[in-house]
């Protein structure tokens, strides 16, 4: 998802726009998530870069998103720039990287 978001619209609220941001970026991240994984991987990694226009933006924590849109809503901005690209990765479990280190 590469978007400009716009955070003043006519006939609705500014919080009721930044809950309706908020909800599409849940959605497409839950719709992401549910995506199959191709077979050497097991989990989805998201890259995230935010700010107020796409040459501004910088690179941010993937639990940091609906941080950066109350950042932005109250910061006043008319809009900002979100990118969010899903990676697949493999991931090693924590209990096998414990049991891993009791044999050494």
């Amino acid at each position: 998802m590469k978007k400009v978001f716009k955070l003043i619209v006519e006939n609705k609220s500014k919080d009721r726009q930044v809950d309706s941001i908020k909800n599409e970026i849940r959605k497409y991240v839950k719709r992401e998530k549910n995506k199959k994984l191709p077979e050497e991987f097991n989990f989805w990694s998201f890259e995230c870069k935010a700010g107020k226009s796409q040459d501004e933006a910088n690179s941010i924590e993937f639990k940091d998103i609906i941080k950066y849109v109350d950042f932005a809503s109250s910061e006043n901005f008319d809009s900002f720039y979100l990118e969010i690209i899903a990676k697949a990765v493999f991931k090693e479990k924590k209990q096998q990287i414990i049991e891993d280190e009791n044999l050494e």
